[in-house]
């Protein structure tokens, strides 16, 4: 017979040295030298552990099993994962590389979530303006002051950053104005990010504002209404523009007047959210929507 005891030692030596074992962290990641901004998904690999702690490298910190995490700038970022049980723990470190984009992009972060924006090279003037306003912090805290449903979002005046709710936002800026720069590529699609300006009237050249600038969220748009346009304005617009107009809408009738110097690639959805606040007369809305912007380089 099997000796009773001797199955009982067994099993108590196997469940000390279950006990005493160390975790083991490993994980993989994918993709790897993406173009920032970059989703990086992690694949935790890690055995015997009971929880983990993820250190991006980047400032930014995540507990989760085997978490995404988003990368706003290129660089090689150290990796760190510490997998624990117990009172003991093993870490694993590995290099994630985030490429440089290969064109000029910014981000607008709201409460509502962020807009990614790239920036033509086809409007050189207003481009370079607005990157180095960026890069200056000169939007961070800045809000919304002008808001129209199925128009547009506008923003940039720096009197909003310390505004107390009693002036008349829209026509402050940075004290200089930036030259037109017209491009039949760039139309007033939705998520076109194009520059404020001041009326014909006083402004014939249709120089735009140094810093106000509006996002379009529009609303549809007929075939009858872009041929309105056309012969009114006298320009074509191209089959993929016509395309993407009834697509998406847009504000056509804003063609041509007013520069549009690039488009939001994502956050279609933080347009719609702050459009659809609520506002008080003059089009400014009731809750302060500030912004942060930053260049992705």
């Amino acid at each position: 017979m099997t000796n009773p005891v001797k199955i009982t030692l067994y099993f108590c030596i196997l469940a000390l040295l279950a006990s005493c074992s160390r975790p083991m962290a490993n994980f993989s990641y994918n993709p790897d030298g993406a173009k920032a901004p970059a989703k990086v998904q992690f694949s935790n690999e890690s055995k015997k552990a009971e929880s983990y702690e993820w250190d991006f490298g980047d400032g930014q910190k995540s507990t989760e099993e085997s978490p995404e995490h988003r990368y706003t700038s290129s660089g090689s970022f150290n990796v760190i994962l510490k997998a624990t049980k117990g009172e003991k723990s093993t870490t694993k470190s590995k290099i994630v590389n985030v490429k440089p984009p290969e064109n000029c992009m910014v981000e607008i972060e709201t409460e509502f979530g962020t807009m990614t924006v790239l920036l033509s090279d086809a409007t050189p003037q207003h481009r370079d303006n607005f990157i180095k306003l960026a890069e200056e912090g000169f939007y961070d805290g800045i809000i919304f002051h002008r808001v129209i449903n199925g128009f547009m979002i506008q923003g940039g005046d720096p009197r909003s950053k310390a505004d107390g709710g009693g002036s008349n936002l829209g026509s402050g800026g940075p004290g200089y104005q930036v030259p037109a720069e017209f491009v039949d590529s760039l139309v007033h699609v939705k998520g076109a990010i194009a520059a404020a300006r001041t009326p014909d009237q006083v402004n014939p050249e249709k120089k735009s504002s140094g810093s106000q600038f509006y996002i379009v969220q529009g609303k549809k748009v007929s075939e009858r209404e872009l041929d309105m346009i056309e012969a009114r304005k006298d320009f074509r617009y191209s089959k993929e523009q016509r395309e993407t107009y009834l697509e998406k809408g847009g504000t056509p009738f804003l063609d041509k007047d007013y520069t549009v110097f690039g488009h939001v690639i994502s956050g279609f959805d933080v347009i719609d959210q702050i459009a659809n606040s609520r506002t008080l007369p003059g089009d400014r809305p009731e809750k302060d929507i500030r912004m942060k912007v930053r260049v992705i380089q």
